[in-house]
């Protein structure tokens, strides 16, 4: 793993026969990943992102507050 002001390089993940990728253990305990956390993937026709769930729904939760009827 490197890490560069807050941003990290785990190393290269295979996809495999089940479409599956493993997360690398440093990026588990970085992010504090468990079994059964879900994970939102997101992408654009540059790459892909995976963020936590609930980290997503926290920002759109704040989001719409700010939203006055």
């Amino acid at each position: 793993m490197q890490e560069d002001n807050g941003k990290y390089i785990f190393g290269v993940v295979k996809i495999g026969d089940k479409g599956q990728i493993v997360i690398p253990k440093e990026a588990r305990n970085v992010y504090h990943l468990k079994p059964g956390d879900a994970l939102l993937l997101m992408g654009d026709s540059r790459g892909m992102a995976m963020v936590k769930t609930e980290i997503f729904s926290d920002v759109v939760g704040k989001m719409m507050e700010d939203i006055k009827p």
